[in-house]
């Protein structure tokens, strides 16, 4: 099941906006502001838009994952392709699922509660989506379909200055996980739903991965956190006990493993999007702040 927080606000129609070319529209918005040099990142203590921040897409609140960047020094934020669908929170497969189209605004807010999605802190425009990008190639592995659920938000130019790469309390990320998890690896992630009422104490949460199962071709990769993952979290970063990007938070474990979570494997979701999204030179921002991994 998946579990971004919908509202009954977004059930929009999709519009002729999602008939066109996904690929297309992400090279032309990844295009639309070239910068010459590489982003200057806000301090880790004082950036309003980082791994972690709140985004609301059509009322629906997800978490950022990690920062991105391109070849024309553009900057995305990820979160979960499904924090876009149009569905319900059952929806899982991402070849089938509806979805917003791209173009769509989505907002960073901070200090949101159950009944206030907080203060807008910046604003970005969705560019790309696994899902709309998997209907769109007519997409039929059960796994990339199951699994793959990243999408990327631009950046506004005017509110760039405001990032900053890090994970909070955490730092990192240090680079991309490429050998998967084992039984008892530990994990690590930072999740801001609403659902927590801004206790930033709350956010900060580890865990043991289950084992990686080969039936799944190395998309997926389930554990047990101590808090779960809850709705609002979708979307969020995982990283390794060396800090490394494993994967993005996807759903919420229902059967056999009750309360479990599963997050899609960064390395496969990220390679997809470089070979399919029309964003040139697209890659992971490695934290400014060294990783700790001490609760």
């Amino acid at each position: 099941m998946r579990f971004s927080s919908t509202s009954t606000a977004r059930r929009a129609a999709l519009g002729a906006a999602a008939l066109m070319s996904t690929g297309i529209l992400a090279a032309a918005f990844a295009t639309a502001t070239p910068a010459s040099a590489a982003p200057t990142w806000a301090p880790a203590g004082t950036a309003k838009i980082h791994p972690g921040t709140m985004m609301y897409t059509e009322g629906a609140q997800c978490t950022a994952n990690f920062v991105y960047t391109d070849a024309s020094a553009n900057v995305y934020v990820g979160y979960a392709a499904h924090c876009a669908g149009l569905g319900e929170a059952t929806d899982t497969n991402g070849c089938q699922a509806e979805s917003l189209p791209l173009g769509t605004k989505v907002t960073f807010n901070e200090g949101g509660s159950l009944v206030d999605e907080g203060t807008q802190v910046g604003s970005g425009t969705l560019v790309y989506s696994s899902w709309l990008t998997e209907k769109e190639l007519g997409t039929t592995d059960a796994n990339t379909c199951a699994y793959n659920d990243l999408a990327l938000v631009q950046v506004d130019a005017a509110d760039v200055s405001q990032v900053n790469p890090s994970i909070p309390f955490w730092g990192g990320p240090t680079g991309i996980d490429t050998d998967g998890t084992a039984a008892g690896d530990r994990v690590y992630t930072y999740g801001n739903s609403s659902l927590r009422a801004g206790i930033e104490q709350l956010s900060p949460h580890t865990g043991i991965s289950l084992g990686d199962s080969a039936a799944d071709g190395g998309w997926s990769h389930p554990l047990y956190t101590v808090s779960p993952g809850i709705p609002g979290d979708s979307g969020s970063a995982f990283v390794s006990a060396d800090g490394k990007a494993i994967g993005v938070l996807s759903t919420l474990g229902l059967a056999p493993l009750p309360l479990s979570n599963n997050i899609g494997d960064l390395a496969k979701e990220l390679a997809f999007a470089q070979q399919h999204s029309g964003i040139s030179g697209l890659e992971l921002v490695n934290g400014t702040e060294p990783f700790s991994p001490i609760l």
